[in-house]
């Protein structure tokens, strides 16, 4: 028994485990970087300690650290929540040799993430108990002379992924097993990010099935022998391996395919005596046939829709099993209640790239609603830092059914913002309208296949009109009542607002007590102020209510409006600026991160598309390609450097 438990991780999952402990009575204790000295698990904590510096290797990930503050705090149990050292089997085993009693590990024993936490070994075990698998390697031997001949072996679509850990880092596609260069280049590269992400190296090689699902199920297992599942979800709306939206139940699968599924899963638990919460990730073929992939030994991001349509606690489970109690139900006691899907809101420029993006959010809003949960670490105005993984929110919506789970997320979706960095939103809104996601008719591929068409809302001209209200609004109630008075009785201002890559010109006239009517272009529109609160303001447009969401310092704002969330620049003052054709050869950072590889070197002839260099950010690798034929007549930063946005990194000189 213990009645103190530790964190040992952050942000939305540490706030999440001290939810739960706290309503069972528990103490919870919290442990945070340097980066994360203000955040909200901190906050809502009994009593926090100092781990370290910003980076995870010098804070979450070092294990000595972790257990000296369960000494500290006098922690009887630590939760890894996910991530970080959940499924690393050292560190259980660390807990239970932690001195006298040791420290009791909210999860499975050392022995059993050795056995189903590296995907090489749980395979093996898998294809020993005659669980189906995928035709691939998993050996032992991990030089690229033995990787490329066995890739050739299974053949192509390939897939390379990281034996440790899980969130799509450390894969890679391999479409052509027969070009050995690029191959070699896929592996180096999975192992550089699995190595990066997870301290392991390890890579195993699977025939990848094209027209797959991705449907996993979620099984828990004690101490007293007992295990169960609690149904399946469908992670299938991935990109590059990296779920997107997750729901539950999975569309389509009978109850005879979650039957045969759970059996399956739960076979895996008892071979091995697991205890703790789990995952048996499985791909599932049109066909109805399901071939097992790996078994993430923790809890789950997504583990909110199946807490949504069976009505528990996972958490709570967890800890209690942890405690030495038996499984709260039976099998046939479990049931399953309506439809959820949850969201994955994160700090990402979603149409550049996917570039993480980090620094200060400056305001943000989530709505509430019937059926409708919202999981976050976020307080005030917090700092993303660089140094994790880009989420920063999930939206969970349960409904009676799939389409009223559905609508009402897509709504909570149109009606949260972030003011200060980019995220994912607008991608998050076209993935659930899509007609593949709508229908349903999921698969591994259909998001990366649908996507390549999707295109960033940009502000337009009517958002221009509303920043511009405001920002004369603004500036009136700090200038006073006079600011924007004339003797003629209305008043004309020009107004050039630089909005990203567009300058809108703008005409704003008013008059004392009538709506300002601003003109952009050939458009007119009229509008008025009716609440304003700082950030809140509720305006009519050319009639109509709306609202935004707004910030703004001295000539700079930002403004969610329609949808549409920007950064905007008053430049009415400044000259209007030229473009320079040398701009065009420019890279510059988009992220904060580590300049990991750099390909090129003075005087290198490069051609456009040809890799430059990587930038390891967020725990994901990003390539950067060339933008234009030419020569590199200047590097701005060597291997190894971390870099910021807007860090010249090289410079192309176009070729003549």
């Amino acid at each position: 028994m213990f009645d103190t438990v530790l964190i040992a991780n952050r942000a939305e999952i540490a706030c999440r485990v001290i939810r739960s402990a706290r309503a069972m009575g528990l103490r919870t204790v919290a442990v945070y970087s340097d980066a994360d000295r203000d955040a909200r698990h901190v906050q809502l904590a009994d009593t926090a300690l100092r781990l370290g510096a910003g980076p995870a290797r010098d804070s979450y990930l070092n294990i000595e650290r972790v257990i000296d503050a369960c000494r500290r705090s006098g922690a009887g149990a630590v939760h890894p929540g996910y991530g970080f050292l959940s499924e690393n089997a050292d560190f259980a085993r660390a807990c239970r040799n932690a001195g006298g009693a040791g420290i009791v590990f909210v999860g499975p024993s050392p022995e059993a993430i050795d056995a189903l936490g590296h995907k090489a070994s749980a395979k093996q075990l898998a294809e020993r108990i005659g669980v189906p698998c995928l035709p691939g390697y998993s050996g032992a031997a991990q030089d690229n002379t033995t990787l490329l001949r066995e890739a050739q072996r299974i053949g192509a679509p390939l897939m390379i992924k990281a034996s440790a850990g899980g969130g799509g880092r450390g894969m890679r596609r391999c479409d052509d097993v027969g070009d050995t260069a690029a191959l070699e280049q896929l592996i180096e590269s999975a192992r550089a990010e699995a190595l990066a992400s997870f301290g392991n190296g390890a890579l195993l090689l699977e025939r990848l099935v094209e027209e797959a699902r991705h449907v996993e199920v979620q099984v828990f297992g004690d101490s007293h022998g007992g295990a169960v599942h609690l149904g399946e979800r469908d992670c299938s709306t991935q990109r590059r391996n990296q779920k997107i939206l997750e729901e539950a139940p999975a569309p389509g699968v009978s109850a005879e395919l979650r039957a045969r599924m759970g059996a399956a899963a739960v076979q895996l638990v008892r071979e091995v005596a697991y205890v703790g919460a789990g995952t048996v990730e499985f791909l599932l073929t049109p066909d109805g046939a399901f071939h097992f992939l790996e078994m993430n030994t923790r809890l789950q991001v997504e583990h909110p829709v199946t807490e949504a349509i069976t009505g528990l606690d996972l958490v709570e489970w967890q800890l209690r099993i942890a405690r030495g109690e038996p499984l709260p139900l039976a099998q046939e006691q479990i049931r399953w209640q309506g439809h959820a899907i949850e969201a994955r809101l994160c700090a990402e420029d979603a149409f550049n790239g996917f570039a993480p993006q980090a620094g200060r959010v400056l305001h943000w809003s989530v709505p509430a609603g019937e059926g409708l949960r919202v999981d976050h670490g976020l307080v005030a105005q917090p700092e993303i830092p660089p140094y994790y993984d880009s989420m920063i929110a999930k939206l969970i919506a349960h409904g009676d059914d799939r389409e009223q789970a559905r609508g009402r997320l897509h709504l909570a979706l149109a009606g949260s913002a972030v003011l200060g960095l980019r995220t994912n939103r607008d991608y998050l809104l076209q993935a659930l309208s899509a007609p593949a996601f709508a229908k349903p008719e999921l698969a591994t591929r259909w998001l990366g296949e649908a996507s390549a068409a999707w295109r960033s809302r940009v502000p337009d001209a009517r958002w221009a009109a509303v920043a511009a209200t405001l920002l004369l609004h603004r500036r009136s109630r700090v200038f006073g009542p006079l600011a924007l008075f004339s003797s003629s009785g209305q008043r004309d201002t020009p107004l050039r607002l630089a909005v990203d890559d567009q300058l809108f010109e703008l005409r704003v006239s008013y008059r004392s007590g009538e709506p300002v009517r601003v003109g952009v272009g050939e458009l007119m529109f009229d509008l008025e102020v009716r609440s304003d609160d700082g950030h809140q303001a509720q305006l009519i447009v050319d009639g109509v209510h709306d609202a935004a969401l707004c910030w703004l310092q001295g000539n700079e704002g930002w403004l969610d409006a329609g949808g549409i969330s920007a950064a905007f620049v008053d430049r009415s003052q400044e000259p209007p600026e030229v473009d320079d054709p040398e701009s065009h050869g420019l890279i510059a950072s988009r992220m904060h991160g580590q300049l990991v590889k750099l390909a090129v070197e003075l005087g290198q002839r490069v051609r456009k598309g040809e890799f430059m260099l990587a930038i390891e950010a967020m725990k994901m690798e990003h390539r950067i390609e060339a933008p234009i034929d030419g020569t590199v007549v200047e590097l701005g930063a060597s291997a190894g450097a971390q870099v910021a946005p807007g860090k010249l990194l090289i410079r192309i000189e176009a070729q003549s």
